[in-house]
């Protein structure tokens, strides 16, 4: 159709489909929940492009009305889409974990910054289960449960962090006012700047709604400047002491970019992230070695080369930056394992095969042990190559057959020898530690 001669309710259609097509990306990646500001503003576009698109006259013509429905299909797609991020059962689960955050700081923190006693124990464990907990929430890939994911982290870290910097490092001083006038000031802004991190962390957590992160950012801005106002007269103790309050200032206007730093694909698309493109790129290797000695017509000549390249790949995980991130940090951690694993396998065979070589006498009970190890050598191999979850009838099997040796090495009787004593102790950690890798591999978790 020539589009000088293009009908007017087609024009006002593409129109319309411009508009619905700019806030696209908005809809995809929104990470909120449907009482949040963006939602509602978001949800009132749409609705109103629906409304527009059904006010277009068709004239009850075929072409105009198809025009018509595919752009009023559309728009319903996004309104679907976002209504769904909000509402998706994952999205709730975060939700529901960073509340129980939220609980945390309100019964342990705000007291503390309130004069209360100090930050127990008991806060310290529970923010990490509640870090651990939000790393394993899946998201599938989709972007909005990432972004919402990465957000909550990003939050309750940071509190972490504040307040784990606050505990083990005070500023050096301070310094008794008598030293010199600017102390007085310096010392009161210190105080300031014990009050903000308060302040800080409720904002961050959302139990304050008295604040905003913008003013707070001009406080401890203008204190920033109250400081470099003051003259110290050359005093080498008064100017450190002034850097470190400085230095603890900057700190804090940096949690307060938080959001921002978020929006980064690379922030919360792990999957982009450069420390997991490491990780992955070490796993990767690491399978290479691992199916080349599991199918190896003779895999002890493969033995010493690939423990000393695997030995290699745990330098490597040593080297990735964890970047502050719970979730990096979890996939180093699992990474680790997974080499580690796999040197274990190679010494378990190793030993078995040297115990060929030199067969002797042996006291019964240290036998037995070593015919455990044997058949926790061919059950490791299977473990390692296990790929499901805790449904599958094989992880089922494996499980049974793990729990098989570990009876087996409970009815050995060592008869007082030490030896055998301990071999059988190293025999039941090396069974458990295999039972509690096949649950790593079966868990499911994701970046």
């Amino acid at each position: 159709m020539d589009m000088g001669n293009q009908h007017p309710s087609i024009s006002r259609l593409q129109e319309i489909q411009k508009e619905v097509k700019s806030v696209e990306q908005q809809v995809v990646g929104f990470s909120g929940l449907s009482d949040d500001k963006n939602y509602k503003k978001l949800e009132r576009f749409l609705t109103k492009q629906l409304f527009e698109i059904d006010s277009v006259d068709t004239e009850g013509k075929g072409d105009i009305q198809q025009a018509r429905k595919r752009a009023a299909q559309e728009t319903e797609r996004l309104l679907k889409e976002l209504e769904q991020n909000a509402n998706h059962p994952h999205r709730i689960e975060i939700q529901n974990i960073f509340e129980e955050a939220q609980s945390l700081v309100r019964e342990k923190i705000v007291p503390f910054y309130n004069g209360g006693n100090c930050v127990t124990d008991e806060f310290e464990e529970g923010i990490q289960d509640i870090i651990l907990r939000l790393t394993h929430v899946k998201t599938g890939g989709k972007i909005s449960l990432r972004k919402a994911r990465y957000h909550t982290l990003t939050k309750i870290c940071a509190v972490q962090e504040i307040i784990e910097d606050c505990m083990k490092k005070q500023p050096s001083l301070p310094l008794s006012e008598d030293a010199h006038p600017s102390v007085a000031k310096i010392n009161f802004v210190m105080c300031e700047v014990n009050k903000a991190r308060g302040v800080l962390i409720a904002l961050l957590m959302g139990v304050n709604n008295s604040e905003t992160c913008r003013h707070l950012s001009c406080v401890l801005s203008g204190l920033i400047a109250d400081l470099d106002a003051l003259d110290v007269c050359g005093r080498t103790e008064i100017r450190n002491y002034r850097r470190e309050v400085v230095e603890d200032i900057n700190k804090l206007l940096k949690y307060l970019d938080l959001e921002e730093e978020a929006d980064t694909t690379k922030a919360f698309d792990l999957r982009q992230n450069h420390s997991i493109l490491k990780i992955e790129k070490v796993l990767t290797r690491m399978r290479e070695i691992k199916n080349e000695l599991l199918q190896a017509q003779n895999p002890p000549e493969l033995y010493l080369s690939s423990k000393t390249e695997l030995q290699g790949l745990i330098g490597q995980l040593d080297e990735v930056s964890l970047e502050k991130n719970p979730c990096i940090r979890e996939a180093r951690r699992r990474a680790v394992i997974e080499v580690q694993t796999l040197i274990t396998y190679i010494d378990l065979k190793e030993a078995l095969e040297k115990r060929k070589l030199f067969a002797c006498e042996e006291h019964p009970s240290h036998k037995a042990v070593w015919n455990v190890l044997g058949n926790l050598s061919e059950i490791q191999g299977e473990v390692l190559s296990f790929d499901g979850n805790r449904t599958d009838k094989n992880y089922i099997r494996l499980e049974e057959l793990l729990t098989k040796q570990l009876l087996a090495l409970d009815a050995v009787d060592p008869q007082g020898e030490e030896k055998c004593k301990a071999a059988r102790k190293q025999a039941v950690k090396l069974a458990q530690n295999i039972l509690s890798y096949l649950d790593l591999k079966s868990d499911e978790w994701e970046y």
